[in-house]
């Protein structure tokens, strides 16, 4: 027994891969699962291009047209090309993102926490902004990590193992209450 399954454009989260530096194929498939839009420099095109993965987007207009056919362009706007490729997405009503890079600069996320629902990968850890509230499940030995620093935060499950670093105390859930819009969080992949 087969099942089929529809999707429907900007069903799934966008895929915007600004570098591959450090990050496994596997999980590179994983995201590429069920056919997200893939947006990407030109720099980083050659490598997906190799991997036989289809481009949607480059962002800026420097691209080798013969690598693929039918690439759309994103206008580079004289900001960073995250911020540039994260504006085209909200102003083109997708809902979220998963982000592929070998740099974190919290900046240019920041803007758009309450704008796209976005995870970016990066040095082996999975990054994302939270709500006040936020509960998860963990397994006992997780490490969590605050990268912005609210004025209090109420944190439960977890203990503290150095400057905004936590460990989850036991299996169950831990929870983060603050007062902050959002709050950007890292876990180890």
């Amino acid at each position: 027994m087969s099942s089929h399954h529809i999707v429907r454009e900007k069903q799934e989260p966008a895929l915007l891969v600004l570098g591959l530096d450090n990050f496994s194929d596997e999980l590179l498939g994983q995201l590429l699962e069920w056919s997200p839009t893939v947006i990407t420099t030109p720099q980083t095109a050659e490598k997906l291009a190799a991997h036989g993965i289809k481009i949607d987007w480059i962002i800026g207009d420097k691209f080798d047209e013969e690598l693929q056919p039918d690439v759309k362009r994103i206008p580079a706007e004289n900001r960073t090309l995250t911020r540039d490729a994260i504006a085209f997405l909200v102003t083109n009503n997708f809902p979220s993102v998963n982000i592929v890079t070998d740099e974190f600069r919290l900046a240019d996320y920041r803007p758009f926490a309450d704008k796209i629902d976005l995870v970016v990968f990066y040095n082996n850890k999975k990054i994302y902004p939270v709500r006040t509230g936020y509960n998860k499940w963990k397994p006992a030995g997780e490490i969590i990590e605050l990268l912005t620093e609210p004025a209090s935060v109420d944190i439960s499950g977890l203990e503290s193992i150095g400057f905004s670093k936590y460990q989850t105390v036991a299996d169950g859930f831990f929870s983060l209450r603050f007062e902050e819009l959002f709050l950007f969080i890292a876990e180890e992949l």
